[in-house]
């Protein structure tokens, strides 16, 4: 066992990592937002701190989940990018969602994806997985995509939710 760690056990391991309320959130913003700076990442409806999401940052790039380059289209700004070890937590969080879905007081528009990714299946994951790798590690997969990606049909999901529960709220009762 190595002193830096209470024990070699994986599940321990993986909350050394996970165990903070912040570090899920912060590749979940970057997985499902597109999110790869930090004022972006700063934005989170959880409010994290400036301070906070600095720290996690640093820690995420040390350990290998992301890695930080000089955005080249901004000198003052980096750009984060998800690295294999990140991507491949996308079957975690869907199980995560799917989880939270049922035991939890979830809202429709913020569950909407987890209920897509849990319907759509390992095969649906890795068509995402294979998004991100292209996004984030420029590897392009050898499937060809027809449609919009995974990202875009969540996102459009989440938007219709939105407008329809906006809609509701507005329209008169009779």
């Amino acid at each position: 066992m190595n002193e830096e760690h209470r024990s070699g056990c994986p599940i321990n391991l993986s909350l050394e990592v996970f165990g903070d309320k912040w570090s899920l959130l912060i590749i979940r913003d970057m997985i499902f937002g597109g999110k790869r700076h930090f004022r972006e990442l700063l934005r989170s409806q959880e409010g994290i701190s400036s301070n906070i999401l600095a720290d996690r940052l640093k820690m995420l790039v040390q350990i290998g989940m992301l890695t930080k380059a000089d955005d080249p289209s901004h000198k003052q700004k980096a750009i984060y990018s998800l690295t294999e070890m990140a991507i491949s937590l996308v079957p975690v969080l869907a199980q995560l969602g799917a989880w939270g879905r049922v035991w939890l007081p979830v809202s429709e528009e913020l569950s909407i994806r987890a209920k897509l990714l849990e319907e759509g299946g390992p095969a649906m994951w890795e068509a995402f997985m294979n998004e991100l790798r292209e996004e984030h590690l420029r590897i392009v997969a050898d499937t060809k995509r027809d449609a919009p990606g995974v990202r875009a049909h969540l996102q459009t999901a989440y938007e219709a939710v939105v407008a329809r529960k906006q809609a509701e709220a507005g329209a008169p009762t009779t």
